[in-house]
């Protein structure tokens, strides 16, 4: 049977229209999803110290950022990086006009009633209908749960407000205030300022459940209260959203010819939930390898150490040794900030991660990675097969 597309895509957010714009532009796409992306439900921020393909779209960017805890707070200097903010509405406005004027890319919406594969090719059906392509990425449907691993939640929900008068400080932000009530969990608010009077204030929590929504808007009115010291203010969006902070292994493939990428495949950062630097490096590495050998190659490595520290990270969470508050403010106030910033941008040497390891309470740290290191080479000892004789 004829095949539709070159390429299938189930989802249409962050990582779907980044694969289907790194694409060849000649190639025939199929983009599904539920429907357009309109509004401005989510902003990506990150850091780094060269552009991105994407730069354009940089609403705002700091060379400077705030830290706030109990027992240190100061602002920091980043150079060489910039922290930087997209907003989802501009994003996806932009891809979606350019993703427009391709001639053989297409975008269905509705609901998707099958996403398969075989060894031949790639299938999904939306209303009844199916569309076929040699390949497909899926970011729609998220892989279940494996148990035995550690699961937490980043949930978040944020204000973008307006003051009555000048107010923020644009030329920095606050990447994050643990100084609001802990609850025995790890949660902090971020401050990004766009002007003088409008900022995005956004409350964060790393945990095993979410809250009420009265209480999402009772912590951010709190924190606009009790420590903007502000009373007047508009309300001109809302975002809110989770993002999975696991070790447990995501599959590289939802079927034969099916690639997960984005968050079902995994590129939410473990230990603090950063996604989209990782989306567009997975989803151009994916571009690159179809382009060399017709093949979408994943690469997976034996031992990830920087995986492995996520996991010592969130055992500590997991088993309330310590939160999040004491571990980044000692990593801040030992360590110069962009130091702190390559390190959980996964880009520091195995010397530079002893060092910055040695800045935190090693005692917790030591405890939970001979844990760790217990059970993963229990996991690998149970995926050896028995031996037989005959």
């Amino acid at each position: 049977m004829a095949q539709d597309y070159d390429f299938l895509i189930a989802g249409a957010g962050a990582s779907g229209l980044a694969m289907a714009y790194f694409l060849p532009p000649k190639a025939r796409v199929l983009l599904v999803d539920k429907a357009p992306k309109s509004s401005n439900d989510r902003t990506w921020c990150f850091w780094e110290a060269q552009p991105n393909p994407f730069d354009h779209l940089v609403f705002k960017r700091w060379d400077e950022i705030y830290f706030h805890a109990a027992d240190f707070s100061s602002r920091l200097q980043i150079a060489p990086y910039q922290y930087k903010m997209i907003r989802g509405i501009d994003y996806y406005t932009f891809l979606q006009q350019e993703l427009a004027q391709r001639p053989n890319t297409q975008f269905i919406y509705g609901d998707i009633d099958l996403l398969e594969s075989d060894q031949t090719e790639a299938r999904v059906s939306v209303g009844g209908q199916i569309f076929r392509a040699p390949w497909g990425f899926n970011s729609a449907i998220r892989p279940e749960v494996v148990s035995g691993y550690h699961h937490l939640l980043q949930h978040f929900k944020g204000y973008l407000i307006r003051t009555p008068e000048d107010f923020f400080d644009p030329t920095s932000a606050t990447m994050m205030d643990f100084r609001i009530p802990q609850n025995n969990e790890t949660q902090f608010v971020y401050v990004l300022p766009f002007d003088a009077r409008t900022a995005l204030v956004e409350y964060t929590l790393f945990s095993s459940s979410l809250l009420s929504k009265e209480a999402y808007d009772l912590g951010l009115q709190n924190y606009i209260k009790e420590f903007l010291y502000l009373e007047q203010y508009e309300i001109l969006e809302v975002e809110e959203g989770v993002i999975p902070m696991t070790d447990a292994p995501f599959p590289v493939w939802h079927s034969p010819r099916i690639a997960n990428i984005g968050i079902a495949g995994g590129r939410a950062k473990a230990s603090t939930g950063y996604a989209f630097k990782r989306i567009l490096a997975q989803t151009q590495a994916i571009a690159r390898s179809l382009e060399q050998s017709g093949q979408p190659s994943l690469p997976t490595q034996f031992f990830d150490r920087h995986a492995w520290m996520d996991s010592v990270y969130l055992r500590v969470l997991e088993q309330k040794r310590m939160g999040g508050a004491p571990f980044f403010s000692g990593l801040f106030q030992r360590n110069p900030a962009p130091m702190v910033l390559k390190f959980l941008d996964e880009a520091t040497s195995p010397f530079e991660d002893l060092k910055l390891m040695t800045t935190v309470n090693i005692p917790v740290f030591t405890k939970s990675a001979f844990e760790i290191s217990f059970q993963s080479a229990r996991r690998s000892l149970m995926r050896i097969p028995p031996i037989t004789t005959r």
